[in-house]
């Protein structure tokens, strides 16, 4: 049974930056220890714990159930403690840092210049890298630290990782997408008929086998005219704008990017449920410096309505 008085704290500094780095050798860097000291620490704390703890996973290590479990409370504790000991802010003005996102092109379109426009005047030495964001790997970026945070709406498609820790940042429209001279622009309402029988292009990201519009429509006995779908956001405007196609597309109003300029956007004789753009992190950062300051950052950007972000 694990106890306050049978437990060595130096080991949850070991435990920390397991959770963190998910690498042994990375951790005994992150510690300025030697593998084989981290690697006796682990086995002390699966000892403490009567849990592996961690298991191979490729080139590095995850945690078990009981580890993810462990770390929510003991994470909290950590950041307490630190707190007390040491200034534990993440000094941004001076800092060379380089944080990953995974998103779509869409997403980056918004993200990125606010971002960088932010980030010139706090922390002008950081560097931002924008990864793709993909369902099938959804929940792998962050596991396999390829990503420091990743943004995108989440879907039931995808089942959520124990390990996600989510915020909102805003909720886009989805309207009706199409070339300024087409023919059913001219329309004063566009009809359900007219509109699943038009030629749509669509948005797939790997790993989906339809775009989420077509089963939201599944889902209502019906099917829109679907002849072309493409990875990029920036393809499916510039497909639009030199042919007949239309597509349900997001639009998120005051954030959008120019590129949509030119245009027509028309409301959708069908609308699927609303979306959610969220900010997504591994709950093992849960205590570092720079990703809490990073996550603060990124909330502060976009106000979702009803959400709390913190000062």
């Amino acid at each position: 049974m694990t106890s306050y008085r049978s437990t060595d704290l130096n080991l949850l500094k070991v435990f920390e930056a397991l959770m963190a780095e998910g690498n042994v050798t990375r951790a005994a860097r992150k510690l300025s220890l030697t593998q084989p000291t981290v690697s006796n620490a682990l086995r002390r704390l699966r000892v403490t714990y009567d849990d592996p703890l961690f298991v191979r996973s490729g080139a590095g290590v995850k945690p078990t159930r009981r580890a993810i479990d462990l770390w929510g409370p003991l994470a909290q504790s950590l950041q307490t403690i630190r707190g007390t000991l040491e200034e534990g802010r993440f000094d941004a003005l001076h800092s060379s840092a380089s944080v990953s996102i995974a998103m779509s092109d869409y997403v980056a379109s918004i993200v990125v210049p606010r971002l960088t426009r932010r980030l010139s005047a706090c922390a002008p030495s950081m560097r931002v890298h924008a990864i793709p964001n993909t369902l099938v790997d959804f929940g792998r970026v962050l596991a396999d630290n390829h990503a420091d945070f990743t943004i995108g709406a989440y879907t039931d498609e995808v089942q959520r990782p124990a390990f996600l820790k989510s915020r909102a940042l805003w909720s886009p429209d989805f309207v009706c997408v199409m070339r300024a001279s087409h023919p059913l622009g001219a329309l004063k309402k566009l009809s359900l008929k007219k509109f699943l029988s038009a030629c749509h292009i669509d948005v797939s990201l790997v790993g989906k086998t339809l775009p989420s519009y077509d089963l939201f429509l599944r889902s209502r006995g019906l099917q829109r005219n679907l002849v072309v779908t493409v990875n990029h956001y920036a393809a499916a405007y510039d497909a639009i704008r030199q042919s007949d196609l239309i597509a349900v597309l997001p639009w998120s109003k005051g954030l959008d990017a120019p590129r949509t300029a030119g245009l027509l956007r028309v409301p959708v004789p069908l609308q699927a449920p609303p979306r959610v753009v969220e900010l997504f992190w591994h709950q093992r950062h849960e205590t570092s410096a720079f990703h809490e300051w990073m996550k603060t950052l990124l909330l502060d950007l976009f106000h979702f309505p009803g959400s709390k972000h913190p000062p």
